[in-house]
């Protein structure tokens, strides 16, 4: 086992943990604004992280490499589905059902990691994993309607994970690869915004012009260390410590 893929495993979802009470600040925005600039936010953030690094020597190997192209496309496209998916759900007030979708997510990476990656549990790992599907089943069943939110966060991200696995590049440049890829899209929503004069950015007041911009750093943060995370450390791994960030998304559910 990787040490240090086990502590940014563990820095990444408890980021991911509280970060709720981050959208909750700006739950006035729709959550199409926000999406927007956590993309193009991202980016920037990103950007001058590498450039601080002066790592862009791996740019023209990714353009080559077709295939890896490819992979971080359909990575970067279920990011964006699961974002929006999340961001709309905490601040419509389904902070419990974005949870139980982070539940079940750790299922579905010890699923994929298991039967697609071929990884071995061991029996007290089996223990865990049955007796947290046993718990996620409780909590479907008690929620009392198919829990669609919780479903499309949990496969959105799980494959998202698996796609990370299959890409040989460094955390910061295979997220900023995923960034560029929905920059333009980003941009040019956010044009349609401001000319049908639907966007509140420019016309709310400095918190809320600085928590939208800084969702490019709490959005990018725990990512990079989720993907250093998933290159070191075997997805079923992974989906065990991903429990973390539920849980304490479950607690702020019920009390904040």
């Amino acid at each position: 086992m990787d040490r240090r893929g086990l502590i940014y495993g563990l820095i990444a979802y408890g980021l991911w943990g509280i970060l709720p009470l981050y959208w909750k600040v700006i739950r006035h925005v729709s959550a199409q604004e926000i999406l927007v600039h956590r993309i193009i936010w991202s980016f920037f953030f990103l950007s001058l992280l590498l450039s601080l690094r002066r790592q862009w020597g791996w740019l023209r190997g990714v353009v080559k490499q077709r295939n890896t192209l490819r992979i971080l496309i359909a990575a970067a496209l279920l990011l964006s589905v699961n974002w929006f998916i999340y961001i709309w759900a905490v601040n419509a007030g389904f902070v419990v059902e974005t949870s139980l979708g982070y539940f079940i997510n750790p299922l579905v990476n010890v699923l994929l990691g298991t039967f697609y990656l071929r990884e071995k549990l061991r029996p007290g790992q089996w223990a865990a994993v049955s007796l947290a599907a046993a718990g996620v089943l409780y909590l479907t069943i008690s929620y009392g309607s198919p829990p669609w939110i919780a479903l499309s966060l949990a496969f959105s991200f799980g494959i998202y994970g698996l796609l990370k696995k299959k890409v040989n590049l460094g955390a910061a440049e295979s997220l900023t690869t995923e960034m560029s890829v929905l920059l333009l899209p980003a941009i040019g929503y956010l044009v349609y915004l401001e000319l049908t004069q639907k966007a509140v950015f420019r016309s709310s007041e400095a918190v809320t012009v600085l928590f939208m911009i800084g969702t490019g750093v709490v959005t990018a943060t725990p990512l990079v260390f989720f993907a250093a995370a998933a290159r070191r450390v075997p997805l079923s791994m992974l989906g065990l410590l991903q429990y973390i960030a539920p849980t304490m998304q479950f607690l702020i559910g019920i009390t904040a």
